[in-house]
């Protein structure tokens, strides 16, 4: 897999960024590294474990402390800083940079930017904008769509009725995030977030009438750009032979990149409303995460009646 990264750039018009200095060619840095840094113990001499990929953020605590000790030994301290040359450096929440910063980031060439955001808000925001973006990708062949707030990952062969059951539930009120191709993000150890290709965003392929746009063709309420995995569902041709569960006692789950993702099967033949069965499992996956397990509490109530649940 190729190294992921974003460009300084990418992150200047996110967050609408003011340049102090930006050496030739700078905004095309890469960024690597999610984790952002507030360098206080960097500044006040102790550099040994400083990484200089990580963006380093000084906020008023930071500013302060210059402030506070004679220009002179200031600035010596930020030459030393800037000396390990940081991928980027941005002060917050200050109305302009400590005086004299501006010089020794053009001595060593080092992008210096700035805002007047809150410094925690701000560093909140960028370490989610980097996770995502920096988080690792697979593409699965698939349809996303959100439905009731979940996220629900179609897949199966080629065919089966995936794009179809999807463009019914963008009629319902529901949401495309993807058609065909699906790039899921690990943002977390317990999150995956999917999206659509640049390229195909908001289309979708109906098999006899071609390429659709469905932002264009329902409105902007009918697309959404991302949306966190809730549950896979996998469409496959009715099999008069196989046995399908019709309790759901046991929660099938289906691993992306490590992290396991609660999944059912549901068998396809005429007849069956796809665009139904899928908000109900949305519904009921919903229900479940709220603590309510129908299948288990119907067991119990079955158990009861019959008798089998009784000490003998």
């Amino acid at each position: 897999m190729d190294d992921i990264f974003c460009t300084l750039e990418e992150l200047i018009k996110e967050f609408n960024l003011t340049t102090v200095y930006m050496p030739e060619g700078g905004e095309k840095t890469h960024i690597t590294l999610n984790e952002v840094n507030r360098p206080g113990l960097p500044l006040a001499g102790f550099l040994e474990c400083f990484d200089p990929q990580r963006i380093q953020v000084l906020g008023t605590v930071e500013t302060s402390y210059l402030e506070s000790i004679p220009h002179e030994e200031a600035l010596n301290k930020l030459d030393a800083f800037f000396e390990y040359k940081p991928v980027c450096v941005i002060f917050t929440h200050a109305e302009e940079v400590y005086e004299g910063t501006k010089e020794i980031a053009e001595k060593y060439g080092v992008p210096l930017l700035h805002t007047q955001q809150k410094t925690s808000p701000f560093m909140a925001a960028l370490i989610s904008s980097l996770s995502v973006k920096l988080a690792p990708m697979i593409s699965r062949h698939g349809v996303f769509v959100e439905v009731y707030g979940e996220g629900i990952l179609i897949t199966g062969d080629s065919g089966i009725g995936k794009s179809e059951a999807a463009i019914e539930l963008v009629k319902r009120g529901h949401r495309l995030v993807a058609d065909d191709s699906v790039e899921i993000r690990r943002v977390s150890d317990k999150t995956l977030v999917g999206s659509a290709p640049e390229i195909i965003r908001h289309y979708i392929e109906l098999r006899g009438i071609g390429i659709v746009d469905v932002r264009r063709i329902f409105g902007m309420g009918a697309v959404k750009n991302t949306e966190k995995i809730d549950l896979v569902i996998n469409l496959e041709q009715w099999d008069k032979d196989k046995f399908y569960d019709r309790f759901g006692l046991e929660t099938e789950y289906t691993d992306i990149m490590g992290i396991k993702v609660p999944s059912i099967t549901i068998p396809v033949k005429p007849g069956r409303n796809l665009a139904v069965i899928i908000e109900i499992a949305a519904m009921n996956n919903r229900q479940k995460k709220m603590g309510y397990n129908t299948a288990v509490e119907f067991n119990k109530k079955l158990m009861g009646e019959t008798g089998l649940g009784e000490e003998r």
